[in-house]
C-alpha cells in the first residue's frame, strides 16, 4: 500500500483505488508502528477518491521530523569519494569508513529545505560540481521501526566536499537541497534485494546521464543505517533516512540549471525534479 501527503489531506493507495483521510496530521499519522493496519482499517471503511487527488503532493515529511543520509554505502559511492578528494589529501578517510563497523551518517536537511515530487531542486552558487544522488530512503517510527520507504534525491556540490572532507555539511545541507517523493509505500517486509534505483538526467528534452544499480550492492542493510541513526538520538515524530547512493556521475558532468532529474525505484515509484 502507498501512502501520499497532499494539499487535500492523506491519501491512501489500495488495489489502484485512492482514499482521502481528512482531518489527520501527517508527523502523527506516519508515526504508527503498525501504520499499515491503520491503512487497511481505514481504506475499508471510505469511499474511492479519483487518482486525481495525488496530482499535488506534498513532502512526505512533517514539520517537526528531521532528514538524515548515510554515505559511502556502495562500493561505487566509495570510488567516487576518493576520486572527487584525492587532490585534498581525503581519499583514503572514504576507504576506512566503507569498511568500518560505524557507517557514515550525517545529518541533512530541516523540512523547509525539502522539496516534494515535481518542485525545484537547488545547486549552490559557490560550488561548480553539483550531481543528484538517488536514494532508498527509509520512514522510521519514533520506536526506530522501519515502517515505510521512499524515494531521495541527495543534492551534492561535489567541489566543495572533494576541497575538503570537513566541508560536508556545506556540500549538503542548503536551501532546496533535497527531494522526497512522491509516496510511501508502507509495508511490513524488507524490499526485494533486486530492487533497481534509476537516475535519469534530461538537459534540453535530451537524456544526458542515466543509470541503475539495485539495493543488493548496499554494503549496510537499512536497519543497521537506521540502527546507528537512532544511537543516543530521540525523534518523538519520527525521521526520514536517506541510505547512500549507488550511482555516482563521473567528474565530466555537472547539473545545469533546467535539468530534469527522474529517479524511479521499483515498487515505489517516480520522483521529477527540475533544477532551479
Amino acid at each position: 500500500m502507498k501512502l501520499y501527503n497532499t494539499k487535500a489531506g492523506i491519501v491512501i493507495e489500495k488495489d489502484i483505488f485512492y482514499y482521502l483521510v481528512k482531518g489527520e496530521n501527517w508527523e502523527d499519522f506516519i508515526n504508527d508502528d503498525d501504520l499499515l493496519k491503520k491503512m487497511e482499517t481505514l481504506s475499508n471503511s471510505l469511499l474511492p477518491a479519483t487518482g486525481e487527488i495525488v496530482n499535488e503532493t506534498l513532502p512526505p515529511i512533517g514539520s517537526n521530523q528531521e532528514l538524515w543520509a548515510c554515505g559511502v554505502t556502495y562500493l561505487r559511492s566509495k570510488v567516487g569519494r576518493q576520486e572527487e578528494s584525492k587532490a585534498s589529501g581525503g581519499a583514503d578517510f572514504y576507504a576506512k569508513v566503507y569498511e568500518a563497523e560505524r557507517p557514515e551518517v550525517f545529518f541533512k536537511a530541516t523540512p523547509h529545505r525539502v522539496v516534494g515530487n515535481l518542485q525545484k531542486v537547488n545547486i549552490r552558487k559557490d560550488s561548480t560540481w553539483d550531481v543528484p544522488e538517488p536514494e532508498l530512503t527509509l520512514v522510521v517510527t519514533s520506536s526506530g521501526k522501519i515502517i515505510g520507504y521512499t524515494i531521495g534525491n541527495d543534492m551534492s556540490s561535489r567541489s566543495i566536499e572533494g576541497e575538503n572532507p570537513l566541508y560536508l555539511p556545506q556540500a549538503k545541507t542548503y536551501d532546496a537541497c533535497a527531494a522526497l517523493g512522491p509516496c510511501v509505500f508502507v509495508t511490513e517486509h524488507s524490499l526485494d534485494s533486486n530492487t533497481n534505483i534509476v537516475l535519469k538526467i534530461s538537459r534540453n528534452n535530451t537524456i544526458v546521464f542515466s543509470d541503475a544499480i539495485a539495493i543488493s550492492q548496499m554494503k549496510r542493510t537499512p536497519q543497521e543505517l537506521a540502527g546507528f541513526v537512532f544511537k543516543e538520538c530521540s525523534f518523538p515524530a519520527g525521521c526520514l533516512i536517506m541510505t547512500g547512493t549507488g550511482i555516482v556521475p563521473g567528474s565530466d558532468f555537472t547539473l545545469r540549471s533546467g535539468d530534469e532529474i527522474s529517479i524511479s525505484i521499483d515498487g515505489i515509484g517516480t520522483l521529477l525534479n527540475i533544477v532551479k
